[in-house]
């Protein structure tokens, strides 16, 4: 299992700032349970990434200067004691604020899963809108019970960096107990879709509009992801560092042997993004 210690913060800060392999942080907490996988995902998509501690990142904030893309990744920070993802939130926006938001004004991508979606939701980075009242939040599965399954999602953004050439159904797990993505109004919601930041829906298997279990949540107009105006920021709660193999599909046997999982797409646009000037602005 991949450690701080195994890899030094220091490496990150002493290599040049355009690496041919980006660097990406993968952020750590008490109660982070996907760093490893994620890491992995990222390494497999032709990047060098990083598990870094939140208490070494608010130590050194310069380490994200020469990073290109910060992940938060699912777990449950904190145990959830508050409400999901809330505790790290409110820690990265007294300790991180403007860090993280220069790091996203510089053009670096912030990929929040799971809980890390939660944790972006609550700190402002999404939907990324400047307003006194929050309009999203994500809350209890409608289920009233954690769900975990498969479902399928369908890629639904013109200008996610994420999803660029997404345009099929993608199969990914899911595992969440307040995974239901809610608004404050159908305004508030009519405003995301109009502004192209709905990036992925569930869907059934062949692109269809359902109700549960393919939406395992509830959650409002069938959005499983979201990402800010400027598409470089992007929440969702299904895992896609969870399939990148095929052999993770827990009918592969049965589907047959794919050249890849349906995750893996999405990591390797993430580095294409910052390795290709452009692509993600």
């Amino acid at each position: 299992m991949l450690q701080d210690s195994h890899r030094p913060s220091a490496t990150i800060a002493k290599r040049g700032a355009f690496s041919m392999r980006p660097r990406v942080i993968v952020l750590r907490a008490a109660g982070t349970n996907c760093d490893v996988e994620t890491a992995h995902a990222f390494h497999l998509a032709g990047a060098e990434p990083e598990p870094v501690h939140v208490n070494r990142l608010i130590e050194r904030p310069d380490m994200l200067g020469s990073a290109q893309i910060l992940v938060v990744p699912g777990g449950f920070t904190y145990g959830d004691d508050v409400a999901a993802g809330k505790v790290h939130a409110v820690e990265l926006t007294t300790r991180l604020a403007e860090p993280l938001h220069r790091f996203v004004e510089n053009g670096g991508l912030v990929l929040g899963i799971c809980n890390g979606f939660q944790v972006l939701v609550k700190t402002g980075l999404l939907p990324g809108w400047d307003e006194q009242t929050p309009s999203f939040t994500l809350t209890d599965n409608l289920s009233g019970r954690f769900e975990d399954r498969w479902v399928w999602l369908l890629p639904s953004s013109p200008r996610c960096a994420f999803t660029e050439d997404m345009t099929e159904p993608v199969c990914l797990p899911v595992a969440h107990g307040e995974g239901r993505f809610t608004a404050s109004s159908a305004d508030a919601l009519d405003r995301l879709e109009a502004q192209g930041q709905v990036a992925f829906r569930y869907v059934d298997r062949d692109g269809g509009k359902a109700g549960y279990p393919v939406n395992p949540n509830g959650s409002d107009r069938d959005i499983a992801g979201i990402c800010d105006t400027t598409g470089r920021v992007l929440g969702l709660m299904p895992h896609p560092e969870r399939h990148v193999h095929p052999t993770q599909h827990p009918q592969w046997m049965r589907l047959g042997l794919a050249k890849e999982g349906h995750g893996l797409a999405l990591f390797r646009n993430a580095a294409r993004a910052v390795a290709e000037p452009g692509v993600a602005s």
